[in-house]
C-alpha cells in the first residue's frame, strides 16, 4: 500500500481537479486573472510557514533550478489556468467535454519532454499503455462525435485547451526537475508565492484590484473552496506524488480527471455515459492499473 501511495496521491489530486470546473463556473462574473491571483495569494499565505522552513533549500537552488521554478510558476500557475478558464468560457460552462481535451494531450507533451529533459527511459510497453490511456480518455470525453461536427467555439476552445495542455504538461516535467533540488513542500509554497506575485502585478497594472471591494460573500467562499480543495491543497498532494514517481508516469495518472468529470456529470446532471464512454473508462482504468504495477516493479 505504501508503494502505491504516491500514485494514489496523484489520482486524488486529479479527482479534485475534476471538480474545479464546477466550482470555478460560479465565479463567471470575475476576470480570470483576478480569480487566479486571489486563489494563489491565499494559498501562498497558508503555505508561508513551509516557505520559511525551506529557505536554505531555496538559497541553494542553481540557475537551472530557478528556471524550472519560474517555468512551473508562470506556465503551470498562470498560463495553464488562464487558458483553461478561457476555454471554459467558450463552451459557456455547460459542456466541459472540449476542455477535458487538455488532459488527453498533456501526456504527449509531458512524455516527450521527460524523455528529452529528464532522460527518462520510455519503454515500448509504457508507450503502448500511454497510447491506450490517451485513447480511453478521448473516448470518455468525445465518444463517437467526429471532428467535422465541431463548431467554431469548439475549435477555439480546443486550441486554448492545447495551450493549457502544453503549459501543464511541461510544468509536470520541469516540476520533476526542480524536485531534484528542493522538497515537494518547499516547491509548493515557492510556486504559489511566485505565481501570486506575478498575478498580483498583473491585476494592479490593469486596475482589476478595484473589483475586490465589490466581490460578494459568495465569491469569496468559492475562491476559498478552490484553495482548500482543487487549488493549493491539490497542488501539495500532487507534488508529493510527483516527488516519488517518474514524470512520464504521473501524467498518465492525471488522466483520472476525465473519468471523474464524467462520473460527476452523471450524478449531478444525470448525463449518463454512452457505450463509447464506458469503453473508454475501461481502457483508461486498465491502462492506469497496469502502469501502476509496472511502476511498483521498478
Amino acid at each position: 500500500m505504501k508503494k502505491n501511495l504516491p500514485a494514489l496521491a496523484v489520482i486524488s489530486a486529479a479527482i479534485l481537479w475534476s471538480l474545479d470546473g464546477y466550482i470555478r463556473q460560479n465565479l463567471f462574473s470575475l476576470p480570470s486573472f483576478l480569480i487566479i491571483s486571489l486563489e494563489h495569494a491565499i494559498g501562498a499565505i497558508i503555505f508561508f510557514p513551509l516557505l520559511i522552513k525551506g529557505l536554505n533549500e531555496i538559497y541553494s537552488l542553481n540557475q537551472r533550478g530557478w528556471i524550472s521554478v519560474f517555468w512551473i510558476s508562470i506556465c503551470g500557475g498562470v498560463l495553464g489556468t488562464f487558458f483553461y478558464t478561457k476555454a471554459l468560457s467558450y463552451v459557456e460552462y455547460i459542456d466541459l467535454s472540449v476542455v477535458v481535451l487538455l488532459q488527453k494531450f498533456q501526456p504527449i507533451f509531458a512524455i516527450a519532454l521527460a524523455a528529452v529533459i529528464l532522460k527518462e527511459k520510455i519503454t515500448k510497453r509504457f508507450f503502448m499503455l500511454a497510447v491506450a490511456a490517451i485513447i480511453g480518455g478521448y473516448l470518455i470525453t468525445f465518444g463517437n462525435n467526429p471532428i467535422e461536427n465541431w463548431n467554431d467555439k469548439t475549435i477555439i476552445a480546443s486550441l486554448l485547451a492545447l495551450l493549457a495542455a502544453f503549459s501543464w504538461g511541461s510544468s509536470t516535467v520541469l516540476g520533476k526537475h526542480a524536485l531534484n533540488q528542493i522538497s515537494f513542500m518547499t516547491i509548493t509554497s515557492l510556486r504559489l508565492t511566485i505565481t501570486a506575485a506575478i498575478t498580483l502585478f498583473i491585476i494592479i497594472s490593469n486596475s482589476q484590484y478595484e473589483l475586490i471591494p465589490e466581490m460578494t460573500f459568495g465569491n469569496w467562499l468559492y475562491i476559498i473552496l478552490i484553495v482548500i480543495s482543487t487549488g493549493s491543497i491539490a497542488l501539495f498532494i500532487y507534488y508529493y506524488g510527483l516527488n516519488h514517481l517518474p514524470a512520464s508516469h504521473v501524467t498518465i495518472y492525471e488522466l483520472f480527471w476525465p473519468l471523474s468529470a464524467v462520473t460527476i456529470d452523471w450524478f449531478i446532471y444525470e448525463r449518463i455515459m454512452t457505450v463509447y464512454q464506458f469503453l473508454g473508462a475501461i481502457l483508461l482504468l486498465t491502462s492506469i492499473i497496469l502502469l501502476s504495477n509496472e511502476n511498483s516493479a521498478d
